[in-house]
């Protein structure tokens, strides 16, 4: 019989070991006991019946006593009993140095992360992101050295790896929070006695940028320009040598009017850059009442899969983008709004992205803020935050976060922590008007 995992009684710190040896032996049965010290194996302790086993017999003077009484036939059993014996701690062995890897526990640690997604607990996207950490530094590092190896001086030289490849502290934090997943699930299944003591590491907020009003128009502006004009890319990316990301296809280095629909539907829809890539025109309904706005059904991302609300220039971007679409044979239900011919996706976002940076260098924008941090696409959201937050009249905070589908604390670390006195001066020196006595 092979045992699949090693029993909590067969397992035992240095430390405890001292205190109670004779107990932890008596526990044990006559399986041998493993004594770990800094979660290394250290010695084994084989129990006086576990040796006589092993020696059929031979172990002592009272059992050579016994043995020269017995007959034959039970010699030969003893002996089949003590081979099997030794086979079965030689499969414990085994069994054991087979889970005592990082690439095992990575397999069992993602069957467990499916089933979540299965019980609707966890997103799919969120597994990939794990898998893809997996393989890129956390396998990489850790491939060979056993889990009941690990120590603290390991998990600081994996910091270390994360820090050389120019990681923020957030994606580090992350990374450690996926090694902790894994020797957790090293001790449920006995390797290990408790987790190492992990590194501490800071972990900084890095709000994205923002445009200014004037920045906002001047980029769109140029971005419809562009596209009436039949400009073309300069030749930025080439299909000779190495390349980081992604190839442009030659049809898309001519800018489509989709880049000056993106830049006004995102900063009047409160939409990721990533609900551009999977938005449907199924999921857009545009509602004519008390307010006009477009109203968006799109598939759950980050655990929200509340509609949002778009302002009402949205309504006139959507139909003016549907009408386009629409002559060029797409705007069915099932067809993307954005670059509907695209059927990859990721290639899909990229290409935006791609635009996005090479209309900000046509307008003469700076690709980075006052403070060098990057403007990308993804700034777009940030700037529609902003803008409710500085121009929006009553806005409260909660309304604002659950329509563009956050929490009020991220509004406050990544949006609204960029707030100042002086862009609201005017709200700052208002003053209440007092009630006249009729």
């Amino acid at each position: 019989m092979v045992i699949q995992y090693i029993n909590s009684n067969q397992i035992v710190s240095f430390q405890d070991f001292l205190e109670d040896a004779l107990n932890r032996v008596q526990k044990s049965g006559v399986s041998p006991l493993v004594v770990l010290n800094d979660n290394k194996p250290v010695f084994y302790v084989l129990p006086p019946e576990g040796w006589d086993l092993i020696c059929t017999g031979q172990g002592s003077p009272a059992s050579r006593t016994v043995q020269s009484a017995r007959p034959a036939e039970w010699d030969q059993a003893a002996e089949v009993e003590a081979r099997l014996t030794r086979r079965e701690l030689a499969d414990d062995q085994k069994s054991f140095e087979k889970q005592n890897k990082f690439t095992r526990l990575a397999d069992e640690l993602l069957d467990a992360e499916w089933e979540r997604v299965s019980r609707k607990e966890l997103s799919s996207a969120s597994v990939g992101i794990q898998k893809n950490r997996l393989e890129a530094h956390v396998l990489p590092f850790f491939r060979y050295i056993p889990p009941t190896q690990v120590t603290h001086v390991d998990l600081e030289g994996f910091v270390s790896r994360l820090t050389q490849h120019q990681l923020t502290t957030t994606t580090i934090s992350q990374y450690l929070v996926l090694v902790r997943k894994l020797l957790k699930l090293a001790v449920r299944k006995g390797l290990l006695k408790e987790v190492p003591e992990f590194p501490r590491v800071k972990v900084s907020t890095q709000p994205r940028s923002m445009l200014t009003v004037s920045e906002y128009a001047k980029l769109a502006r140029t971005a419809l320009k562009m596209s009436r004009n039949g400009v073309i890319a300069p030749p930025l990316k080439s299909t000779d040598g190495h390349r980081d990301r992604f190839w442009v296809s030659p049809k898309n280095m001519l800018l489509a009017p989709d880049m000056f629909w993106v830049i006004r539907f995102m900063v009047n829809s409160f939409v990721r850059p990533g609900d551009l890539r999977q938005l449907k025109h199924k999921h857009v309904t545009v509602v004519r009442g008390d307010a006009v706005y477009l109203r968006l059904n799109l598939p759950e991302t980050k655990k929200h899969d509340k509609p949002m609300v778009t302002l009402q220039p949205a309504v006139h971007v959507y139909e003016s983008l549907l009408r386009h679409t629409t002559a060029e044979g797409y705007g069915g239900p099932d067809d993307y709004v954005f670059l509907p011919a695209e059927k990859d996706r990721s290639y899909a976002l990229a290409v935006l992205g791609f635009w996005f940076k090479w209309v900000m260098r046509e307008a003469g924008l700076p690709l980075t803020d006052s403070m060098n941090r990057p403007r990308t696409l993804y700034c777009l959201r940030h700037t529609s935050i902003m803008f409710r937050l500085l121009y929006g009249q009553g806005i409260d905070m909660l309304t604002l976060a659950r329509n563009a589908r956050t929490s009020v604390q991220m509004v406050e670390r990544f949006y609204a922590s960029s707030l100042d006195g002086e862009m609201n001066v005017a709200m700052l020196q208002s003053r209440r008007t007092s009630k006249k006595k009729v």
